[in-house]
């Protein structure tokens, strides 16, 4: 807390926010359990514990309390973004594990289109809301939009071509935030550009 002369005198406190930039663990959060779950999908391994632990962990409660540490930044966008997609991961693990649970019916494939559907549309919406931000954030949303365009197309139609294709694709996302989030932490430490972020 800074408390001035002048202040005193206009009952004026500034508080000086000395709290850590959260917006590298959000970022390496998401981008490592994109690259884990991508890996799957690219056919490099089966669907099992890596991929859940990893989605409800550091996919999920990092990246929401990433949201939590962005909303006393006032950051709007990092709270919205780290927190829905902590939410998206907690989601995913869950639709797919309740059904063996008994906790409800096994997931449709129709029903898998309109959950990444409607998670490519707020994607959407954050792909263009980047384009007042730095360069390397518009790449990251800009290859997640893509990434629920091929999971969305290739969960449609049923073709594991297309879907082994989101794999790579999604992989390459995930580094991209791995990239920026590395990026921001580098940059703050060594107190210049280190890594260019656009």
């Amino acid at each position: 807390m800074e408390v001035t002369k002048d202040s005193v005198f206009k009952n004026e406190v500034r508080l000086t926010d000395m709290t850590a930039n959260p917006g590298g663990l959000g970022l390496l959060a998401f981008g490592m359990t994109t690259i884990i779950l991508n890996m799957h999908n690219a056919g490099i391994f089966a669907l099992g514990s890596v991929v859940f632990a990893m989605g409800l962990f550091y996919g999920g409660l990092a990246q929401i309390i990433a949201g939590l540490m962005e909303w006393k930044k006032n950051n709007t966008f990092g709270m919205t973004a780290f927190i829905s997609y902590g939410i998206f991961w907690i989601s995913l693990v869950f639709l797919i594990l309740m059904p063996g649970w008994g906790w409800g019916p096994a997931l449709t494939g129709e029903a898998l289109v309109c959950f990444l559907g409607i998670w490519g549309m707020f994607t959407l919406g954050m792909f263009l809301i980047t384009f007042r931000m730095a360069k390397a954030m518009q790449v990251v949303f800009g290859l997640l939009v893509l990434l629920f365009l091929l999971l969305i197309v290739g969960n449609a139609l049923g073709n594991t071509t297309i879907l082994v294709i989101a794999g790579i694709e999604g992989v390459i996302c995930g580094l991209s935030a791995v990239y920026t989030g590395f990026g921001q932490i580098m940059n703050e430490v060594w107190n210049e550009t280190v890594v260019r972020l656009g």
